[in-house]
Protein backbone atom coordinates (compact mmCIF):
# COMPACT_ATOMS: atom_id res chain seq x y z
CA UNK A 1 0.00 0.00 0.00
CA UNK A 2 0.98 3.47 -0.46
CA UNK A 3 2.11 5.96 2.15
CA UNK A 4 1.66 9.36 2.17
CA UNK A 5 3.48 12.00 3.93
CA UNK A 6 1.43 15.03 4.59
CA UNK A 7 1.46 18.28 7.28
CA UNK A 8 -0.66 16.97 10.34
CA UNK A 9 -1.80 20.62 10.65
CA UNK A 10 -1.55 23.42 8.23
CA UNK A 11 -3.73 27.49 9.10
CA UNK A 12 -6.77 27.61 7.73
CA UNK A 13 -6.37 29.45 4.58
CA UNK A 14 -4.02 26.28 3.14
CA UNK A 15 -6.60 23.61 4.42
CA UNK A 16 -7.99 22.22 0.55
CA UNK A 17 -4.76 23.60 -1.17
CA UNK A 18 -2.11 21.50 0.65
CA UNK A 19 -0.29 19.66 -2.26
CA UNK A 20 -0.72 16.30 -1.20
CA UNK A 21 -3.96 16.87 -2.62
CA UNK A 22 -3.29 16.41 -6.07
CA UNK A 23 -1.75 12.85 -4.72
CA UNK A 24 -5.29 12.02 -3.06
CA UNK A 25 -6.87 12.63 -5.94
CA UNK A 26 -5.06 10.95 -8.18
CA UNK A 27 -4.68 7.87 -5.97
CA UNK A 28 -8.72 7.94 -5.26
CA UNK A 29 -9.23 8.06 -9.76
CA UNK A 30 -6.98 4.75 -9.13
CA UNK A 31 -8.75 3.06 -6.69
CA UNK A 32 -5.71 3.05 -4.89
CA UNK A 33 -5.88 3.04 -1.20
CA UNK A 34 -3.51 4.62 1.19
CA UNK A 35 -2.07 5.50 4.48
CA UNK A 36 -1.29 8.53 5.68
CA UNK A 37 1.73 9.73 7.87
CA UNK A 38 1.48 12.85 9.42
CA UNK A 39 4.75 15.19 10.24
CA UNK A 40 5.02 18.71 11.71
CA UNK A 41 6.82 21.63 10.51
CA UNK A 42 9.59 21.27 13.24
CA UNK A 43 10.03 17.10 11.65
CA UNK A 44 9.80 18.82 8.11
CA UNK A 45 13.20 20.39 9.00
CA UNK A 46 15.02 17.87 10.53
CA UNK A 47 18.26 15.91 8.98
CA UNK A 48 16.22 12.56 8.66
CA UNK A 49 13.14 14.23 6.71
CA UNK A 50 15.90 16.15 4.53
CA UNK A 51 17.03 12.64 3.31
CA UNK A 52 13.38 12.22 1.82
CA UNK A 53 12.35 15.62 0.57
CA UNK A 54 15.56 18.35 0.53
CA UNK A 55 13.45 20.89 0.80
CA UNK A 56 11.31 20.02 3.79
CA UNK A 57 8.12 20.41 1.88
CA UNK A 58 5.10 17.93 1.14
CA UNK A 59 3.35 15.61 -0.05
CA UNK A 60 6.34 12.55 -0.06
CA UNK A 61 5.26 9.59 -1.41
CA UNK A 62 6.33 5.87 -0.63
CA UNK A 63 6.10 3.08 -2.90
CA UNK A 64 7.57 -0.02 -1.63
CA UNK A 65 10.92 0.97 -1.37
CA UNK A 66 10.90 4.19 -3.58
CA UNK A 67 10.23 7.09 -2.05
CA UNK A 68 9.14 10.20 -4.15
CA UNK A 69 8.61 13.90 -3.95
CA UNK A 70 7.47 16.48 -6.38
CA UNK A 71 3.43 16.14 -7.20
CA UNK A 72 4.33 15.76 -10.99
CA UNK A 73 6.65 13.41 -10.61
CA UNK A 74 4.77 11.28 -8.43
CA UNK A 75 1.34 11.83 -10.59
CA UNK A 76 3.29 10.89 -13.86
CA UNK A 77 4.79 7.66 -11.59
CA UNK A 78 1.49 6.97 -10.59
CA UNK A 79 0.33 7.53 -14.39
CA UNK A 80 2.62 4.93 -15.54
CA UNK A 81 0.63 1.94 -13.56
CA UNK A 82 -2.77 3.46 -13.62
CA UNK A 83 -4.40 3.99 -17.11
CA UNK A 84 -6.84 6.16 -15.91
CA UNK A 85 -4.62 8.54 -14.99
CA UNK A 86 -2.41 8.18 -18.41
CA UNK A 87 -3.18 7.09 -21.57
CA UNK A 88 -1.32 4.06 -23.12
CA UNK A 89 -0.35 5.49 -26.49
CA UNK A 90 2.88 7.21 -26.44
CA UNK A 91 1.50 10.49 -28.34
CA UNK A 92 -1.64 10.40 -26.38
CA UNK A 93 1.15 10.06 -23.30
CA UNK A 94 3.14 12.49 -24.47
CA UNK A 95 0.09 15.12 -24.65
CA UNK A 96 -0.23 14.76 -20.90
CA UNK A 97 3.14 15.17 -20.37
CA UNK A 98 3.23 18.09 -22.22
CA UNK A 99 0.35 19.85 -20.13
CA UNK A 100 1.71 18.27 -17.00
CA UNK A 101 4.79 20.41 -17.78
CA UNK A 102 2.78 23.29 -18.90
CA UNK A 103 0.40 23.34 -15.61
CA UNK A 104 3.56 23.28 -13.22
CA UNK A 105 6.01 25.63 -15.56
CA UNK A 106 3.62 28.23 -17.56
CA UNK A 107 1.03 28.55 -14.90
CA UNK A 108 1.33 27.54 -11.34
CA UNK A 109 4.49 30.18 -10.84
CA UNK A 110 2.11 32.82 -12.14
CA UNK A 111 -1.29 32.39 -10.51
CA UNK A 112 0.82 31.16 -7.33
CA UNK A 113 2.02 35.10 -7.22
CA UNK A 114 -0.73 36.66 -7.60
CA UNK A 115 -2.93 34.67 -5.22
CA UNK A 116 0.06 35.23 -2.29
CA UNK A 117 0.11 38.42 -3.03
CA UNK A 118 -3.68 39.14 -2.41
CA UNK A 119 -3.78 36.79 0.34
CA UNK A 120 -0.54 38.14 2.46
CA UNK A 121 0.76 41.14 0.57
CA UNK A 122 -2.32 43.88 0.28
CA UNK A 123 -1.25 45.97 2.98
CA UNK A 124 2.38 46.30 1.60
CA UNK A 125 3.47 49.83 0.25
CA UNK A 126 4.39 48.09 -2.87
CA UNK A 127 1.07 45.96 -3.09
CA UNK A 128 -0.78 48.60 -5.22
CA UNK A 129 1.61 48.89 -7.82
CA UNK A 130 2.67 45.34 -8.15
CA UNK A 131 -1.11 43.62 -8.08
CA UNK A 132 -2.00 45.34 -12.02
CA UNK A 133 1.25 43.31 -13.00
CA UNK A 134 0.34 40.23 -10.71
CA UNK A 135 -2.81 40.42 -12.51
CA UNK A 136 -2.54 41.09 -16.24
CA UNK A 137 0.06 37.70 -16.41
CA UNK A 138 -2.42 35.74 -14.48
CA UNK A 139 -5.03 36.64 -16.96
CA UNK A 140 -3.19 36.23 -20.17
CA UNK A 141 -2.29 32.58 -18.73
CA UNK A 142 -5.74 32.03 -18.12
CA UNK A 143 -6.54 33.00 -21.32
CA UNK A 144 -4.61 30.69 -22.91
CA UNK A 145 -5.54 27.89 -21.44
CA UNK A 146 -9.24 29.08 -21.74
CA UNK A 147 -8.79 29.01 -25.71
CA UNK A 148 -7.05 25.82 -25.52
CA UNK A 149 -9.99 24.32 -23.99
CA UNK A 150 -12.13 25.16 -27.14
CA UNK A 151 -14.02 21.97 -27.82
CA UNK A 152 -12.15 20.27 -26.05
CA UNK A 153 -13.79 18.22 -22.58
CA UNK A 154 -10.06 17.79 -20.82
CA UNK A 155 -6.40 19.47 -21.47
CA UNK A 156 -4.48 16.59 -23.54
CA UNK A 157 -8.01 13.74 -24.66
CA UNK A 158 -9.32 11.93 -21.57
CA UNK A 159 -9.25 13.07 -17.60
CA UNK A 160 -5.91 12.94 -16.91
CA UNK A 161 -2.71 13.35 -14.36
CA UNK A 162 -2.42 16.77 -16.39
CA UNK A 163 -6.23 17.83 -15.67
CA UNK A 164 -5.70 16.85 -11.78
CA UNK A 165 -2.31 19.53 -12.30
CA UNK A 166 -3.75 22.17 -13.64
CA UNK A 167 -6.97 22.20 -11.62
CA UNK A 168 -5.09 22.65 -8.38
CA UNK A 169 -3.72 25.33 -9.58
CA UNK A 170 -6.60 27.22 -10.91
CA UNK A 171 -7.81 26.69 -7.57
CA UNK A 172 -5.21 28.96 -6.20
CA UNK A 173 -7.62 31.69 -7.57
CA UNK A 174 -10.54 30.72 -5.98
CA UNK A 175 -12.95 33.12 -4.66
CA UNK A 176 -11.08 36.09 -6.28
CA UNK A 177 -13.24 35.88 -9.20
CA UNK A 178 -10.48 35.77 -12.36
CA UNK A 179 -11.33 32.41 -13.69
CA UNK A 180 -14.79 32.71 -13.94
CA UNK A 181 -14.11 35.64 -16.48
CA UNK A 182 -13.31 33.05 -19.00
CA UNK A 183 -16.10 30.17 -19.30
CA UNK A 184 -14.84 27.73 -21.39
CA UNK A 185 -11.98 27.23 -18.51
CA UNK A 186 -14.98 27.58 -15.58
CA UNK A 187 -16.98 24.87 -17.25
CA UNK A 188 -13.31 22.56 -17.13
CA UNK A 189 -12.38 23.69 -13.12
CA UNK A 190 -16.23 22.66 -12.32
CA UNK A 191 -16.40 19.33 -14.41
CA UNK A 192 -13.01 18.37 -13.00
CA UNK A 193 -13.95 19.20 -9.46
CA UNK A 194 -17.38 17.72 -9.56
CA UNK A 195 -15.64 14.20 -10.26
CA UNK A 196 -16.06 12.22 -7.53
CA UNK A 197 -12.75 10.95 -6.63
CA UNK A 198 -11.75 14.78 -6.91
CA UNK A 199 -14.49 15.47 -3.96
CA UNK A 200 -13.44 12.77 -1.94
CA UNK A 201 -9.78 13.73 -1.84
CA UNK A 202 -10.81 16.94 -0.83
CA UNK A 203 -13.04 16.18 1.91
CA UNK A 204 -10.61 13.55 3.17
CA UNK A 205 -8.30 16.62 3.68
CA UNK A 206 -10.24 18.86 5.07
CA UNK A 207 -11.01 16.31 7.42
CA UNK A 208 -7.68 15.72 8.37
CA UNK A 209 -6.36 19.35 9.26
CA UNK A 210 -10.27 20.00 10.81
CA UNK A 211 -9.63 17.17 13.60
CA UNK A 212 -6.19 17.90 14.04
CA UNK A 213 -6.96 21.65 14.64
CA UNK A 214 -9.48 20.37 17.14
CA UNK A 215 -7.32 18.19 18.49
CA UNK A 216 -4.63 20.77 19.32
Amino acid sequence: MYTLTTFRSVPSFAVGHVRDLRVRWALEEAGQPYDLRLIDFAEAATPGYRREQPFGQVPVLQDGDLTLFETGAILLHLGERYPALLPRDPDARAQVTMWTFAALNSVEPYLGNLANLVAFSMNEPWAAAQRPVLEEIALKRLGQVDAWLEGRDFLAGGFSVADILMTTVVRLLDGMGYVERFDRLTAWRDRCTARPAYRKALADQVAQFTKEAAAA
